[in-house]
């Protein structure tokens, strides 16, 4: 597949699993935070301020640099997708909690990634000024991660039957185009992904675990419910690869830095599946919100 190609037939790819993401969710899903706020709260906060500075302080201590670098910030200011909802039902976690923060940080991604990328460009590379927090980048991040999802959540509320439908053969298209964006990705930085295999399959291998363990281990330390830190745990820790190397390629304009993406995204179905395996093992206790 060539550049070109790639690029223009990868942001369609990422609107029909946006598309899919929004024809799962209603309205409810954003006001049921009211819920359990606290459970809401504390993962959000994990999500956007504690693993920015995890994924921070592992591009430092690896010696990243450059697009490498700014690839993963790129990746860990991404949202986690639906994909995160199936583990934790496998887990047995809170699934409508999982839901609740898939909707909202689709939202929070539409402001916060630009703001992460352009700091780490400035940061990492000498071409800040010819990307930074272009008012037009902003606007293809808008476009390319809310507006498929609020198609969807209206075609769900406007074709209710045909949206539930819908949802099974969606969901599978969105696992074939997941992966094929993934394959598609390897295969065209496969010499840049040799190079640089060893440190950055360790980065992103770590930042998997890194952020499963705090997903799970910070909630808990604030007293939320066992599922619910298990929702919490899957959301963080599955981040959007899709998402981050459709913005790398077709925003950002650097095939590049979708490699981490490319590797995040091979690679953190081993410790998710590990994860989820050992959570559904364990007794669940009873316990009060």
């Amino acid at each position: 597949m060539g550049s070109t190609l790639f690029a223009v037939l990868l942001p369609v790819a990422l609107a029909l699993v946006m598309f899919g993401l929004g024809l799962t969710l209603t309205v409810a899903d954003f006001t049921r935070v009211l819920k359990y706020p606290k459970a809401a709260i504390v993962a959000l906060v994990c999500q956007v301020v504690v693993l920015p500075a995890i994924c921070l302080g592992l591009i430092l201590l690896f010696g990243l640099t450059g697009a490498l670098a700014v690839g993963m910030m790129l990746l860990v200011a991404s949202p986690g997708g639906t994909t995160a909802n199936l583990f934790s039902h496998i887990a047995r976690g809170d699934v409508a909690l999982n839901v609740t923060l898939t909707a909202i940080n689709s939202v929070l991604a539409v402001f916060t990634l630009p703001v992460v990328v352009g700091l780490s460009v400035s940061g990492f590379m000498d071409d800040s000024a010819s990307i930074g927090l272009q008012p037009a980048k902003f606007l293809q991040v808008f476009a390319i991660v809310l507006v498929p999802v609020a198609i969807g959540m209206w075609v769900r509320h406007r074709f209710t039957a045909w949206a539930d439908r819908m949802r099974g053969p969606v969901k599978l298209t969105s696992v074939v185009v997941l992966v094929a964006v993934i394959v598609a990705a390897i295969a065209q930085q496969f010499d840049v992904l040799l190079d640089h295999w060893s440190t950055i399959g360790v980065v992103a291998l770590l930042l998997s675990v890194l952020s499963l363990t705090v997903g799970y281990v910070v909630p808990r330390l604030f007293q939320v419910t066992r599922p619910q830190a298990i929702a919490s745990a899957m959301e963080i820790g599955i981040h959007n690869a899709t998402l981050a190397i459709a913005l790398a390629v077709s925003v950002l304009g650097n095939e590049t830095m979708a490699v981490p993406g490319a590797i995040y995204g091979v690679l953190m179905f081993f410790p998710a599946a590990l994860a989820a395996y050992l959570f559904s093992r364990t007794p669940a206790r009873v316990e009060v919100s």
